[in-house]
């Protein structure tokens, strides 16, 4: 009789698991893009379609009143003021920008392996997303109509202590008084500013709004956004840095900051999104074109107001 080994004797003659993957099932996701945000700006902020591309801003040129009024009869003034009120003769016109990419798709690949997502509609989407990252980022940052270069010198504060403190969104406030809507800032500043307000004492409350979680101060939320860097980057890698914190009001009724869009685009897909097929060349490729076109205008200068120099790295130990 031959000895077998205990270790033989033990071993289970069962299918193995690598063999029985071969008939599972697997459930799977849509491809992940971990670069994408919420797009809270975007969210918040009115916007105004345009039908030809160009929105110009008239401003009223005024004093501390637009015109004189008689109040009351006063008999050395008999007479009502007359007079007009005057406009600027050149007012500023925004032009609607293009943030444009194009997508290939090999259409065998696309025939092959399209279940159970659809592998055009997923690259499609994919890069469409991007698009609208992108338009956020020029929104706050574009050299010719972005918030942060177009806020003029008397809207501008320093941080007094480079911490976002409560004394500091006070006075941002003091500079957008009439309805502002929200903060904005990069995460990091809406984290320093909840521990210089908790170390204070006044912790923030929270608010539900489209469908997020804000902390706000005096009933106006701090919305969160990468776009607005921190020492010229989304994501720092040290513990310190610098950046710059908004106060927006929005709204073309509010004399507010308004987002621009071209309405009713050949292939729109969404607000001011164009999605045109180029055609499908001798190999198959089948070549799309993304077009976005966006702006945004500041219809009254105390419509947004900038707080510069914000230190996010200052922390406190509560032992």
């Amino acid at each position: 009789m031959t000895h077998h080994d205990k270790s033989d004797q033990s071993t289970a003659k069962a299918l193995g698991p690598l063999a029985a993957y071969q008939l599972a099932d697997v459930t799977k996701t849509r491809p992940q893009f971990g670069a994408l945000t919420p797009r809270w700006l975007t969210k918040l902020l009115e916007f105004k379609a345009l039908p030809t591309g160009l929105y110009r801003v008239n401003r009223v040129l005024e004093g501390d009143t637009p015109l004189d009024a008689l109040c009351s009869q006063d008999p050395g003034r008999p007479q009502i003021p007359q007079g007009y009120v005057e406009y600027q003769t050149k007012p500023r016109e925004h032009h609607l920008s293009s943030i444009s990419t194009i997508v290939n798709i090999d259409t065998k690949v696309a025939d092959l392996y399209s279940s159970p997502y659809d592998q055009a509609a997923e690259q499609l989407g994919l890069a469409i997303e991007s698009l609208r990252e992108r338009q956020e980022s020029q929104i706050i940052n574009n050299d010719d109509y972005g918030l942060l270069k177009n806020a003029v010198d008397t809207q501008r504060i320093k941080s007094r202590t480079g911490s976002p403190t409560p004394d500091d969104l006070d006075e941002l406030i003091s500079k957008v008084w009439k309805e502002p809507s929200f903060f904005l800032a990069h995460p990091r500043a809406v984290a320093a500013f909840a521990r210089e307000a908790t170390r204070r004492g006044v912790p923030p409350a929270t608010v539900n709004l489209a469908g997020g979680v804000f902390i706000q101060w005096r009933g106006i939320p701090l919305i969160p956004t990468d776009k607005l860097f921190v020492d010229g980057l989304k994501n720092p890698k040290g513990k310190t840095g610098k950046t710059n914190i908004l106060l927006v009001r929005t709204g073309e009724a509010k004399r507010g900051v308004v987002g621009l869009y071209q309405a009713n685009l050949p292939g729109d897909q969404s607000r001011g999104l164009a999605v045109r097929l180029r055609g499908v060349d001798e190999n198959g490729l089948a070549s799309y074109l993304l077009s976005l076109y966006c702006s945004a205008a500041i219809l009254a200068d105390d419509a947004l107001g900038v707080l510069e120099e914000v230190e996010v790295g200052n922390y406190y130990d509560y032992k």
